[in-house]
């Protein structure tokens, strides 16, 4: 299990652990962690070249030991942006140590004229997780400049400029925030949200986790982690012999308003193929006789189905007329397993009732909102979600008591008691139209193979961007990658995950 923990966890860990070491150890940990992982990332052979941007905190500090350790067998230049004269403690002692060793010392003022230089790796130390303002002036130019070479960069900690919380840029929107979008970040004591969910995938880049040997008793428990398959392998079983379609659970897909049948053939397709034993296609208007290219679905008008105990995925080409608002307010009124996305979320967030409805099923169901679908639900924007998308999650999951998956970079996945998971998973070609009613789709037949509405939701999320992971893979994608092409991976990996030992 790979926890993470907020700002304030962190501090408190940090606090405790410092409470009974030496001062200094853990910059020194820190420096050494980082020297160390430059060491594997710097060409073999010849002594490299080393560019150490360093900020006037203890952020600063971890990259000035850093410079020191590094400065013994490569060649290290140190740009300083700080006072000498004001900096902690523990980092003014890691300054005399990069003063004392063979490292040089440039003036700030040059960085510009040294970042167009070939440099084997620079490393950011400029700002640590404690950052509660945009980077502007004279920094904010140096990391532009940074972002525009052509260097590998290091990250200590946290890309500065970046939302230790949220994955947000800092001051984004408020002022011209900025960034450094690394190739690797090394991130200390424990791993944060912030980079793995909003703009935290594209600019920590490849995340390592030093812990610098903190006892684990100091941490608390965990509340938030990246999704992996250890978190729902145990729910994907390999199927006995004996059984048949009904062992594994019947799906309808309550969509298919005039002009938006497809989204609804996407989710049922992709509820056939990831192992529902019976699908339906529910059609709000004209239903097709079949659908050609899978024919083993079951096409129906919604005024000739009856809804029966399998389960509803309701939303996708549903649309939002009086008839699609009957036919959710139907499914909110059954009491069978339920994902709802697109038009139902729509429709859930103009209607109250409906919302308190929902909040009172026994079942948990599974809602699949993008951010504005999600600020529509909370009544805010979808600036505010995307600002905070854990806090999002969470609050859309507890108000609603559901299993909220809000989508996009570093998908959210949370229950109604405050857990939650970040999906690692995907890349960009899943921003595509369909994608998501695809998505719905993989969650209703998980729920009718018997997988619990957070197992289900998990795996969904992870297969889904595992399949499109393996697609590029493949060389299809991610530009111009379609919705249906996800469905035969997401299949070939539930059969690994099934079928294969862990």
């Amino acid at each position: 299990m790979t926890a993470l923990y907020s700002l304030s966890e962190i501090r408190a860990v940090e606090l405790a652990a410092q409470a009974g070491l030496p001062p200094g150890t853990l910059m020194q940990r820190a420096g050494t962690a980082a020297a160390e992982l430059a060491l594997r990332l710097l060409p073999p052979g010849a002594p490299g070249r080393v560019l150490v941007l360093a900020g006037p905190g203890n952020n600063g500090g971890d990259a000035l030991d850093m410079a020191a350790r590094l400065a013994t067998a490569h060649e290290v230049g140190i740009l300083l942006f700080a006072d000498p004269g004001k900096l902690p403690v523990d980092a003014a002692q890691a300054l005399q140590r990069a003063q004392q060793s063979d490292a040089e010392f440039f003036p700030p003022e040059q960085a510009g004229a040294l970042l167009v230089q070939p440099w084997s790796l620079v490393i950011d130390g400029l700002f640590g997780i404690g950052l509660s303002r945009a980077i502007t002036g004279t920094l904010g130019e140096t990391i532009r400049s940074l972002n525009n070479s052509s260097a590998t960069v290091l990250a200590l900690d946290i890309p500065s400029g970046l939302d230790a919380d949220t994955g947000a840029i800092v001051g984004e929107g408020e002022a011209d925030g900025i960034a450094v979008i690394a190739d690797h970040t090394i991130t200390f004591i424990g791993d944060k949200p912030g980079l793995h969910t909003c703009n935290g995938r594209d600019h920590a880049g490849a995340v390592v986790v030093a812990g610098l040997d903190i006892e684990a008793s100091l941490f608390p428990p965990c509340r938030t982690q990246l999704s992996q398959p250890e978190l729902f392998r145990h729910a994907i079983l390999p199927r006995r012999h004996n059984t048949h379609k009904g062992s594994y659970g019947d799906v309808a897909v309550l969509g298919g308003a005039s002009g938006m049948a497809g989204a609804t053939l996407l989710a049922a397709r992709a509820a056939l193929k990831c192992g529902a034993g019976k699908t339906y296609a529910v059609f709000l208007d004209d239903a097709p006789a079949l659908d050609l290219e899978q024919p083993e679905l079951m096409c129906r008008r919604l005024e000739d189905f009856e809804i029966g105990s399998g389960v509803l995925v309701a939303g996708p080409g549903l649309g939002q007329s009086e008839a699609a608002r009957a036919v959710l307010q139907k499914a909110l009124s059954g009491k069978t397993a339920l994902v709802l996305d697109a038009d139902a979320l729509n429709m859930l967030a103009a209607e109250p009732v409906m919302q308190r409805e929902l909040a009172r099923r026994h079942t948990l169901p599974i809602l699949t909102p993008h951010p504005l679908e999600a600020a529509r639900l909370l009544g805010a924007t979808s600036k505010a979600v995307q600002a905070d998308r854990l806090g999002a999650a969470r609050g859309l999951a507890q108000a609603l008591h559901a299993i909220v998956v809000l989508k996009g970079s570093g998908s959210i996945i949370a229950t109604p008691d405050g857990q939650a998971a970040i999906n690692p998973t995907g890349n960009p070609g899943l921003a595509t139209a369909g994608s998501g009613d695809v998505l719905a789709g993989i969650c209703g037949a998980l729920l009718a193979q018997g997988l619990p509405s957070w197992e289900a939701a998990l795996a969904a999320v992870w297969l889904h961007g595992s399949a499109g992971d393996l697609l590029v893979e493949r060389g299809v994608g991610p530009i111009g990658l379609s919705a249906g092409e996800l469905i035969g991976p997401v299949r070939t990996l539930i059969n690994r995950l099934a079928y294969q030992p862990a």
